[in-house]
């Protein structure tokens, strides 16, 4: 196993991690709440066997059960051999002691005594400035920190990169971030931009959604045969990994592995990973596949965000961006689990469907995109078969 610097601390992480979100289970569900409990060990503990030495889990993961399954994997001498990680589910802090309850519920459930890597779950705008902020949240992880609980402090993102610059300067004790970030992903969320200012700050940065939910692995035919003819027998998973460990910023790319031959595969792709090992032809070939995908689009929106606000509260740009991505991967069953689980009850805006055809928007869109008349064609290719 290679490893990597983990941001200021005296520790070497294992380049890959192991992701708890995607456990093998027992109804071929790639998230349900039945672990395939003999299979989901044998896969965790042969990892750690091999050299992995972070292990990230989360409160919701299997409908709860991850964390319960994290706790069993690791008895045996196998939590001494690694840190541990897991988060808050900020979403559920509605009142200053619900941080607390829910950490020591998560360390009774993880059975140990103290967390080593601790994150607010999924942060955006909206829980930034109303639970961490308002709730106080930051000084009472401050004193979980004190009292030995958890060892150390960072927090997930998704949202746009001006909120996560927010986040990254509203509060000096961060020691390290989680990104969605892939060769697809270098201008969404925090980015590549996003990427290099934490680790300028010392932040070390685990990477996750390396392959997209799977969609790196699984390229349309046309792309896939790009790789095939220049791509040195490579795999497109590989590709993918390899893409990013060859950037010193990331420090532990997370792989949600649902069966052996994923953690077998992916261990093999660790061991030969390293910082600069791709060469220029190596990494103009993935330039090439992002455009192949770019021609993919739909909709040419630049997510610059004139648009906004909308006087109904519309997020334009990401329902666009998830009618693209339908397009982009041949992915109309994701893209419309995305915008039923990330457009709703406002955290995000609302969806295509609370469009009025007011056309202010369309005033301000340097793309010229006549997005009154795209609302409801978006929100009937994305709505659910049968949903109102």
């Amino acid at each position: 196993m290679k490893y990597r610097k983990f941001g200021k601390l005296d520790w070497q992480v294992s380049a890959l991690g192991f992701g708890c979100m995607r456990l093998p289970t027992l109804d071929q569900k790639w998230v349900g709440p039945n672990i395939d409990e003999a299979a989901a060990v044998r896969a965790v503990r042969h990892a750690i066997d091999e050299g992995v030495n972070y292990i990230d889990t989360a409160y919701p993961y299997h409908g709860g059960n991850s964390e319960l399954f994290v706790g069993r994997a690791l008895r045996d001498g196998y939590r001494d051999q690694v840190r541990l990680a897991t988060k808050s589910p900020t979403w559920m802090l509605r009142e200053t002691g619900d941080f607390n309850r829910l950490l020591n519920e998560q360390l009774r459930k993880l059975q140990t005594d103290h967390i080593d890597f601790y994150l607010l779950h999924g942060l955006n705008r909206v829980w930034w400035r109303d639970i961490i902020l308002k709730l106080g949240v930051l000084e009472q992880a401050q004193q979980a920190l004190r009292d030995g609980r958890i060892a150390h402090l960072g927090f997930s993102f998704h949202d746009e990169s001006p909120v996560f610059d927010e986040i990254m300067d509203g509060y000096d004790g961060w020691e390290f971030c989680q990104l969605q970030y892939n060769y697809m992903d270098i201008d969404r969320q925090a980015g590549v931009a996003g990427l290099r200012k934490a680790a300028a700050k010392g932040l070390a940065v685990i990477i996750m959604e390396p392959l997209l939910g799977g969609r790196l692995s699984r390229l349309p035919a046309a792309i896939q045969t790009m790789l095939d003819e220049v791509g040195e027998g490579r795999s497109a998973t590989d590709w993918a990994l390899q893409w990013l460990w060859d950037q010193p910023e990331v420090s532990v790319v997370l792989s949600g592995m649902s069966n052996f031959d994923q953690v077998r595969a992916n261990l093999d792709s660790a061991n030969r990973s390293q910082i600069g090992s791709l060469t220029s032809a190596g990494r103009a070939l993935i330039e090439r596949v992002r455009q192949a995908f770019q021609q993919r689009i739909q909709i040419p929106c630049t997510k610059c965000g004139y648009c906004l606000p909308c006087l109904n509260d519309v997020n334009i740009p990401t329902c666009f961006e998830i009618y693209n991505d339908a397009f982009l991967h041949d992915d109309l069953e994701g893209a419309r689990t995305w915008y039923r689980l990330f457009l709703r009850d406002g955290i995000r805006g609302m969806n295509a469907e609370s469009c009025l055809s007011c056309h202010e928007c369309e005033a301000r869109c340097p793309q010229h995109i006549p997005i009154s008349e795209w609302m409801p064609k978006v929100h009937d290719y994305l709505r659910a078969p049968g949903a109102a």
